[in-house]
């Protein structure tokens, strides 16, 4: 039994939720305690989509700061590799996954929704990096997949400076993609992902591993990973579901089976 991160399951959706207060703060055994949450959602077939909550207050507000300082350069070589492994768990469940944002995502919290597919925030949150004021840089994904996902200038300034986002700016950069009431985060995320596990699981499968894997590479390289991937799912049931469910039925009224 976990400490500070639980794993639930209802109507097909697996919600990691952090529970360590009062700031979710990401100590190691939190990462670890991540890590096996995503292994669960990603090893279970009944769960075709997944939900990040840091609870109706907070996200979560960084690394355990008061754990780091003691710690070696050798001890950061050794750690910082555990780290990565532990975001990088939530980044390849190979389903949709959604952060649902109340309060403050910043520095690792911030680098844990940046792993997820989707974010859907309240509008009292704030987002950043601010890991240069503390003289490090984000050690957890934060300059590579914010980088990826708002441009590099802005994703420089963000990191160069420190500053917090709020939600209404989140939403103009494209950091997330959803802003609702503080108290609708989590129905709301967990509304879209329930909405997602509806879905052809394998075709949802081929799309992240599409464009996640396609951001890797050059172009070229994407278009094939693309086409393999388009053509695989020509073996699946789903695929003829969905098509003759278009011809006779007209698009959105197809039910899926997950094979």
């Amino acid at each position: 039994m976990n400490e500070f991160v639980r794993f639930e399951v209802q109507d097909g959706v697996g919600t990691i939720r952090l529970d360590r207060p009062p700031m979710n703060a990401l100590s190691a055994q939190v990462q670890q305690e991540i890590r096996g949450a995503a292994y669960e959602a990603t090893t279970r077939s009944d769960v075709r989509a997944v939900v990040v909550h840091g609870g109706p207050k907070v996200f979560a507000a960084g690394a355990d700061v008061k754990e780091m300082v003691a710690w070696s350069y050798q001890e950061m070589v050794d750690r910082s590799a555990a780290l990565q492994a532990s975001f990088t768990a939530v980044a390849r469940i190979p389903k949709p996954t959604i952060a649902a944002i109340t309060g403050y995502a910043l520095g690792g919290g911030c680098e844990l929704a940046l792993c997820c597919d989707l974010r859907v925030a309240g509008d009292n949150a704030k987002l950043g990096q601010p890991e240069i004021l503390l003289g490090i840089i984000p050690g957890a994904g934060g300059t590579q997949r914010l980088t990826r996902l708002v441009g590099p200038s802005r994703a420089k300034e963000l990191i160069f400076t420190g500053r917090f986002v709020d939600a209404e700016e989140a939403l103009r950069i494209g950091l997330v993609d959803r802003v609702v009431a503080p108290d609708d985060v989590y129905a709301e995320a967990f509304g879209l992902a329930r909405a997602l596990a509806e879905g052809p699981a394998y075709a949802l499968r081929a799309a992240k591993e599409a464009i996640d894997r396609g951001l890797e590479v050059d172009l070229e390289t994407g278009l094939e990973i693309e086409r393999v991937q388009f053509a695989a799912l020509f073996a699946t049931q789903d695929r003829m579901i969905g098509m003759h469910s278009f011809i006779e039925e007209g698009p959105g009224k197809a039910q899926f089976v997950n094979r």
